[in-house]
C-alpha cells in the first residue's frame, strides 16, 4: 500500500493583545518545520476580518512525517510550550486528498 500525503488544517484563535508574540513565535517555527526532512510545504495565513485569526496549511510526506514534526523539539518547545498557551481557540484537523 502506497503511503500518500498528510495535510494539515491548523485555525488558531489568538489571545488578544497577544498577536505580535505568537507571529514572531509562529515564524520561528515555520523556518525549522520548512526544514525537516518530510516536510512539504508550511504556509501561514490570517483571516482578513479577523486579525487574531490565524490558519496553517501543512503538508507532509507521510504519516511517519507529520509524527517527527509533532515531537520535534521546535514544535514541542514554541508551538506546544510557547504558542498553545497564548490561543484561545486551537482546531487542527488532519486529512488526506480526497480527489
Amino acid at each position: 500500500m502506497e503511503q500518500q500525503p498528510i495535510h494539515v488544517f491548523a485555525k488558531w484563535r489568538v489571545q488578544d493583545g497577544k498577536l505580535d508574540t505568537v507571529l514572531a513565535l509562529l515564524n520561528q517555527a515555520a523556518i525549522q518545520s520548512r526544514q525537516e526532512e518530510g516536510n512539504l510545504f508550511y504556509r501561514l495565513h490570517q483571516s482578513t476580518t479577523d486579525a487574531n485569526t490565524i490558519v496553517l496549511f501543512e503538508g507532509y510526506a507521510n504519516e511517519e512525517a507529520l509524527a517527527a514534526h509533532r515531537s520535534s523539539e521546535h514544535f514541542q518547545t514554541v508551538v506546544v510550550g510557547q504558542i498553545v498557551p497564548l490561543l484561545a481557540e486551537r482546531e487542527v484537523t488532519v486529512t488526506t486528498e480526497l480527489i
